[in-house]
């Protein structure tokens, strides 16, 4: 009985272990600007609402959502947190995390200055 526990727990161990280190292996950089989704397909900022700053928190707040826009490959990243990007609205950035292509969404692990 001990060993088929023992077993059983090293097997789930192992499962865990592989899942944990699957999840850190795909981490990595993406670099851009964090904007609303609305002026991120526009591909740019509307001056009419003041600076990026402004611009990019007056529209988050009228129901847009953070992203990250890289302006060389057009590229728009959905970021699954909406917290942390409030502070770097409208600024250029690092965004590390792991990338879900399917909804082309980053899982935020941590936003940088860049």
């Amino acid at each position: 009985m001990m060993k088929r526990l023992a077993i059983c727990l090293a097997t789930v161990a192992m499962f865990v272990g592989g899942a944990v280190a699957a999840q850190q292996a795909k981490s990595r950089s993406f670099a851009g600007e964090i904007m609303d989704s609305n002026c991120a397909k526009a591909g740019a900022h509307n001056p009419a609402m003041g600076s990026a700053k402004e611009c990019t928190l007056g529209c988050v707040k009228g129901g847009a959502k953070f992203v990250l826009y890289n302006p060389t490959t057009k590229a728009i990243y959905q970021l699954d947190d909406q917290k942390k990007p409030e502070e770097f609205a409208g600024e250029k950035v690092k965004v590390t995390g792991t990338y879900d292509a399917k909804t082309k969404t980053i899982h935020v692990a941590d936003i940088a200055k860049s």
